[in-house]
C-alpha cells in the first residue's frame, strides 16, 4: 500500500518541530541496516531525507544524481556501501549528529 501524502506531511512536520525525532529516525535507519532489515531502513531514510535535506540538496552534497538517490532509497533500491555512507553522512551533517556503534557481547552457552 502506498503511503499517503498526509503521512509524509506528518513526518516532515514532526521532524521540523522535534529534532530528537529526526535523530531517532536516523538511529532507527542505521540500526535496521545493521540488523539486515534493509528495505525498511531505506524507506525510513528516504522519509528523513525528504523531511530534512531534500533530494536535490542531497544530490549536490553527495555528487550523485537525484534520480539515482530516489531509486537507491526506494523499497527495491540497492545502494552500495559508498552511496549509503554518503547519504548517512549528509543527513548526519544536516542534523548535526554523530553515529556511534555499540556491540552487544554474545553469551557463551
Amino acid at each position: 500500500m502506498a503511503l499517503t501524502r498526509n503521512f509524509k506531511n506528518t513526518i516532515v512536520e514532526r521532524v521540523e518541530r522535534d529534532p530528537d525525532f529526526a535523530r531517532e529516525l536516523l538511529d532507527e535507519a542505521a540500526t535496521l541496516f545493521l540488523n539486515g532489515e534493509t528495505e525498511t531502513a531505506r524507506l525510513i531514510l528516504r522519509d528523513l531525507v525528504n523531511a530534512t535535506i531534500g533530494f536535490e540538496q542531497l544530490a549536490a552534497e553527495t555528487e550523485r544524481p537525484s534520480k539515482s538517490l530516489h531509486r537507491m532509497l526506494s523499497a527495491r533500491g540497492n545502494p552500495n556501501m559508498d552511496n549509503l555512507a554518503a547519504i548517512f553522512g549528509a543527513v548526519r551533517q544536516r542534523l548535526g549528529v554523530g553515529l556511534e556503534v555499540r556491540t552487544v557481547a554474545a553469551r557463551r552457552r
